[in-house]
């Protein structure tokens, strides 16, 4: 019987198996390292692209918040601009005013009355005057309650003047308001 020798196939079989198995663990390795490497870039894409969004938001948060701070600055000059020009309308609205009041003013003084100074803050009035009796100054003080424009006197200070003298005057000082537009 012939004998065979089959060691030095084993042999060359082991060693095939060997280099197969070496083989598929290099290209398990590789595969594994292209895979790892695939994720890698494809995370840094993500992430680049999630920063060139937060980068663009920022940019238009910033643009943003400088027209909102352009606003605001426009709504406080329309705010300050919108006080002048109640202001003016309110000056055009009481200009006739003094003259009212000073045609009024000239109406209403009895006989006997002179007056002193004349003072006006807002719409209230505070006059000064001398009167030769104290019937022409309850007469004066009629004549302004029965007024267009004029209303309310009340009478805050009344004194002899120059007591030496016979006949000499009364000193007053009386207050009243001017009406914004005169009674019908």
């Amino acid at each position: 019987m012939a004998t065979l020798n089959l060691l030095p196939w084993r042999e060359e079989r082991r060693k095939e198996q060997l280099r197969q198995f070496l083989t598929i663990m290099g290209l398990s390795v590789v595969l594994m390292l292209l895979l790892i490497l695939a994720v890698h870039l494809h995370y840094g894409r993500l992430i680049s692209a999630q920063e060139a969004r937060n980068s663009f938001l920022k940019s238009e948060i910033t643009a943003v918040e400088k027209k909102i701070r352009e606003i605001n600055s426009l709504a406080k000059e329309k705010k300050r601009l919108l006080a002048r020009m109640e202001v003016i309308q309110q000056l055009q609205r009481n200009r006739p005013s003094i003259v009212h009041l000073f045609e009024e003013m000239v109406k209403v003084i009895p006989e006997g009355i002179y007056i002193e100074s004349l003072k006006q803050s807002g719409k209230n009035l505070t006059i000064k005057g001398v009167a030769q009796s104290n019937a022409r100054i309850s007469a004066y003080m009629r004549n302004i309650d029965n007024s267009a424009w004029l209303t309310k006197p009340q009478l805050n200070v009344i004194e002899k003047k120059g007591q030496a003298k016979k006949g000499s005057g009364r000193s007053f000082i009386l207050k009243a308001e001017q009406l914004a537009q005169a009674k019908k």
